[in-house]
């Protein structure tokens, strides 16, 4: 089941509630739509999978740990290892190793069992923020590496033209960085080709 409103504030942060408890999943969700939050909702981890198998991507799922079928810590380690959806989980259990379990699959945050609108808005917030932070790190960490295989390339490519011209480093690099210019290419992209190149000649 599937709670929706036709208007949705432009540009709010979008979540994903799930529990199997109907009661507390539309009161919830209709507190949080009033807090200006577009909410999608779930009965069961098998129906958020489906949601997010056809397209569904928030911004932030809460979570309740406990529930009939497939559960919340398979939903959770779903998010985390596949969509990398970030997310908060919620029980009316506070014990240790339930608490252990969740922050193992990820969780951003953890919270108890009823749900005050009060409680949960700050560790929305809060997990919001850390995921956009871990969002910019896997980006800076993609870019990085992107740079470091460029770079990698480009000194293979480098080493490649040198034997095969009788070059000195130097002129070898400034004989790619002339290529790549004339192609109006980048270096990266003709030094990988290169690269490629060799390698063919070894198959």
């Amino acid at each position: 089941m599937q709670f929706t409103e036709a208007q949705e504030p432009a540009g709010a942060s979008r979540l994903l509630l799930v529990d199997d408890d109907r009661l507390v999943l539309g009161t919830l969700a209709q507190g949080l739509r009033h807090m200006g939050y577009a909410v999608d909702t779930a009965e069961c981890a098998e129906d958020a999978e489906a949601q997010l198998t056809g397209g569904l991507r928030p911004d932030l799922a809460l979570i309740d740990v406990q529930m009939p079928g497939a559960g919340g810590l398979w939903l959770a380690q779903r998010l985390a290892q596949l969509e990398h959806v970030p997310f908060v989980m919620f029980s009316a259990y506070g014990d240790a190793a339930t608490v252990e379990q969740a922050t193992r699959c990820g969780a951003l945050g953890y919270l108890v069992k009823p749900l005050a609108l009060a409680q949960i808005q700050p560790a929305i917030e809060t997990a919001l923020q850390r995921a956009r932070e871990l969002d910019e790190l896997r980006r800076t960490r993609a870019q990085l590496q992107a740079a470091l295989d460029a770079d990698r390339a480009i000194n293979v490519a480098t080493g490649i033209t040198m034997v095969q011209y009788r070059l000195t480093r130097q002129r070898a690099f400034e004989t790619l960085r002339g290529a790549a210019r004339t192609q109006r290419r980048k270096l990266a992209a003709v030094a990988s080709e290169t690269v490629q190149a060799c390698e063919q000649l070894f198959l």
